[in-house]
């Protein structure tokens, strides 16, 4: 999934468990179950908001699907109905990009994996088709995929040429080695290639995304065959060229901040004899103040340039470093390029804590270091 499962430990503050769970949104999933022969939508209201507190994002979402299991059939077959019946209308298929769905009806993937995946993998595996054109059912594919690997995987196949969009980033997303919040697949990373020989000539743009992704994770395990596959898809020209382009580049983009020469020769950044130098860098900055810096280049030759730059952070075990854009231009000969930059240097930062001390920079470019500075930073 796209987006991470903040409050999932159930801490203080308003989190985005509380903005997708509260009894808003669970009275627009009690409606939906209304319509079910003795569904008591009344007591299913009362009962999910009761048990919201204390629970995190995924919590959550195990609480509220007990909390229809508890009025659903027993047996998962007779379940299953009772759940594709209650389902919202799918997704607007006119769209292309980002219509993620909403989190409330992730209850039929959680009862899918929860009762159907030891004794009824093949209908729990035609809920989850139904299911993920409401809202994506990349985490409970993933069982699946790894109890039955044979069987879900030809299942796969079969849905990546499906009419639904959904279906086919199911495809592609559920298979990721890599996919942030899930559960691992015990799949081996090249097995996906396949479908995404296909997926990469996609239409749609909520599809070629997961694979650019999903060729980003691999390129972190298999960087060599990744470089070599989009390469080919290239070459075949089934994808849009500007579609492939942005593929590409989406898809070697942690390679790009890794400098590895493969990935930015496929992208034209060649490695050639580049001179640099930061200019404006303060010797001592405080923390909450704003980084300021020029860089300086220039070459003997034309070169499409790639320029990167590197903080070096100071942490109570050592170090840590992070990799920033800064610009794709081109050096011409005779013509210094200076490139201005400015970046805060935020004492509230969500991702990362700054800390007193040496902190450095180092500035890429087409992946080869080129110059580097130090300064302080204090409290």
């Amino acid at each position: 999934m796209a987006r991470g499962p903040d409050g999932q430990g159930g801490g203080a503050g308003f989190s985005l468990a509380d903005q997708l769970f509260n009894a808003d949104s669970l009275r627009d999933l009690a409606r939906d179950y209304a319509a079910l022969p003795g569904f008591d939508a009344d007591r299913f209201h009362r009962e999910a908001v009761g048990g919201l507190d204390g629970r995190g994002l995924l919590e959550r979402l195990d609480w509220i699907a007990t909390c229809v299991e508890r009025q659903l059939p027993a047996s998962f077959p007779a379940m299953a109905e009772a759940l594709e019946a209650a389902l919202p209308p799918p997704l607007d298929p006119a769209l292309t990009d980002d219509d993620f769905g909403r989190f409330i009806h992730a209850v039929p993937g959680i009862l899918a994996v929860r009762h159907g995946l030891e004794d009824h993998h093949d209908r729990a595996l035609d809920l989850i088709y139904e299911a993920t054109k409401r809202f994506s059912m990349e985490f409970y594919i993933r069982p699946f995929i790894n109890r039955w690997p044979d069987a879900t995987l030809a299942r796969l196949d079969y849905w990546a040429g499906d009419e639904n969009y959904h279906v086919r980033r199911l495809v592609s997303e559920g298979t990721r080695p890599r996919l942030p919040w899930a559960a691992n697949i015990t799949l081996d990373p090249a097995v996906p290639l396949r479908f995404l020989d296909r997926l990469h000539a996609d239409p749609t743009r909520y599809v070629t995304r997961s694979v650019a992704n999903h060729m980003n994770d691999l390129s972190k395990v298999m960087p060599d065959r990744v470089v070599a596959r989009l390469r080919d898809w290239q070459s075949r020209g089934r994808q849009d060229a500007r579609e492939m382009d942005w593929i590409t580049r989406h898809a070697l983009r942690t390679a790009v901040k890794r400098g590895e020469g493969p990935a930015l020769e496929l992208l034209g950044y060649r490695r050639g004899h580049v001179r640099a130098r930061i200019d404006g860098l303060a010797d001592c900055l405080r923390i909450g103040d704003t980084l300021e810096f020029d860089v300086v280049l220039e070459a003997d030759e034309a070169l499409p340039v790639l320029v990167d730059y590197r903080l070096r952070f100071n942490r109570p075990k050592g170090t840590a470093e992070k990799v920033y854009k800064l610009k794709t231009a081109k050096v011409t000969p005779g013509k210094p390029l200076r490139l201005s930059k400015r970046h805060a240097l935020k004492g509230n930062a969500t991702t990362y804590t700054l800390h007193p001390g040496p902190h450095g920079i180092t500035v890429q470019v087409n992946g080869q270091d080129v110059a580097e500075a130090a300064f302080e930073l204090t409290a």
